[in-house]
């Protein structure tokens, strides 16, 4: 289960030591946003050190710079051969950018003697405007993509404004692409994950965003800064209740597997529930 995916600067090993030893369940070694123009090189080789020491077995990820930047194949032939769990890849799109980078992929894979198809693929999905229309096109694009997840600062660039949330809520087009990623996913067959929390200092935001994400559909949520993980986590984390009622609803479908609609005490339950109770159970 990967609840909370914190992001490390690429070009800092100290900040990377203690992410490893933290409580996230996964890392992003972040080549784009956090590393100036004139550090990428550099950070390139520091991130595919920190790839060769490992953190603790939490599965990491590569943020490259986006497929357009010119810098997205340095990125890759500089860290794949490190065997990075997944990219995360930035302004994407739509899927044909996810083909695109899984091209990409077969080629470094192929150089690097790492397995065909290893590299798993998370876009960032709504960080344009024009990545609202691709939305619907993730679907059946490689079977590399492991999820969606949104992101709204570089979208609120996007769109020219400079505030996206009005008394701690996400003003209407942010919403609106927060549920296009929901919907994206849901229509791939992948897992939905939540994007940052930008608030550093009060953390009953990140608390109520992460409770909020696991509600509508989102199955874990990226972070910016260590101190939100415990949050995220608790968020995610199936209640003792929550998983034994799962475990009910498993066990009377596989008791009798031609049931369609049954009651269970006192509530009605058919095959949808089956498939969010095994979600819960970390079955599906």
């Amino acid at each position: 289960m990967t609840r909370s995916i914190l992001f490390v600067p690429g070009d800092s090993p100290r900040k990377f030591e203690l992410a490893a030893a933290g409580e996230a369940d996964a890392l992003v070694l972040d080549l784009e946003d956090s590393v100036a123009p004139e550090a990428k090189a550099a950070a390139r080789g520091t991130v595919r050190a920190m790839l060769a020491k490992g953190a603790a077995g939490k599965p990491l990820w590569v943020r490259v710079n986006p497929l357009d930047s010119g810098l997205a194949e340095a990125d890759l032939a500089a860290v794949i051969g490190g065997r990075p769990y997944g990219v995360l890849l930035p302004k994407s799109r739509g899927g044909e950018d996810v083909r695109r980078l899984a091209a990409l992929l077969d080629r470094q894979e192929a150089s690097a003697g790492v397995t065909l198809g290893a590299t798993q693929v998370l876009p960032i999905a709504t960080e344009l405007g024009a990545a609202m229309f691709g939305l619907g096109t993730y679907a059946g694009s490689s079977p590399r993509l492991w999820g969606l997840t949104w992101g709204a600062e570089d979208l609120a660039a996007d769109l020219g404004t400079l505030v996206n949330r009005v008394d701690g809520q996400y003003t209407e087009p942010f919403r609106v692409a927060r549920s296009l990623c929901l919907f994206g996913a849901a229509a791939a067959g992948v897992r939905a994950i939540d994007t940052v929390c930008v608030d550093l200092e009060n953390d009953a935001v990140v608390a109520a965003e992460s409770l909020e994400a696991r509600r509508d559909g989102f199955t874990g949520k990226m972070a910016i800064h260590p101190r939100h993980i415990g949050a995220i986590n608790a968020a995610f984390t199936p209640s003792a209740a929550e998983r034994e009622w799962a475990r009910k609803i498993v066990a009377a479908f596989e008791a009798n597997p031609n049931l369609g609609t049954f009651r269970l005490e006192g509530r009605m339950i058919d095959r949808p529930h089956l498939r969010a109770a095994r979600r819960v159970l970390g079955e599906g």
